[in-house]
């Protein structure tokens, strides 16, 4: 695996793990399967019938629990704890070709991607989730599983244009969380002083 190409997995599937680690997964276990993209040997494993099973049944519970205001949010607190270390296991898993040093250093960058991505994502949910109506919770669950699977293909098809998508994700994930917790913030400090 070459350095772009390694760059590309590792900043594509993190970044999508962030959103939605089980639809990643089992992106990558299919294109695997049929052959779209070639994965590392040490990767391959998430195509056996047995991972792509789980990953199916848990991204099964994840499309209805994203869907259901406030499930969503606490689906996403107890997430915290899964997605980023699972993307730095399979980035560290994706590199499994290239000094150690640098497979521990893909495996942190990846988790460091998951976590931002996560947080803009669990964020805007919990913002979202203040807004009466369903349909903007729903219209963000599906926007972020297509996103997630469209970029773990894009991380095997097209590494070098992944990198700069996630680039340009990032800092749209960064202004997110910068402006979600200034909102939060003030309507706490007007909580307070009320």
């Amino acid at each position: 695996m070459n350095a772009i190409s390694a760059l590309g997995t590792v900043l594509g599937t993190g970044y999508s793990s962030g959103l939605n680690l089980y639809a990643t997964i089992l992106t990558l276990g299919l294109l695997q399967r049929f052959g779209v993209i070639h994965l590392p040997p040490s990767l391959q494993i998430v195509a056996h019938p047995g991972i792509l099973g789980i990953a199916a049944a848990l991204y099964f519970i994840e499309f209805f629990a994203d869907k259901i205001p406030y499930l969503d949010t606490i689906w996403d607190a107890i997430h915290t704890f899964i997605r980023p270390p699972a993307a730095a296991l399979l980035a560290y898993a994706a590199t499994g070709s290239i000094a150690p040093e640098w497979r521990w250093g893909a495996a942190l960058l990846a988790g460091g991607i998951a976590f931002t991505s996560h947080s803009a994502k669990a964020s805007t949910r919990a913002a979202v989730n203040t807004s009466p109506e369903p349909f903007s919770n729903w219209t963000l669950s599906f926007g972020e599983d297509l996103l997630a699977v469209w970029l773990t293909w894009m991380a095997g098809a097209h590494p070098l244009a992944t990198t700069i998508v996630v680039a340009i994700l990032l800092l749209l994930s960064a202004f997110l969380i910068f402006h979600l917790f200034r909102f939060a913030r003030r309507a706490f400090q007007r909580l307070s002083t009320a």
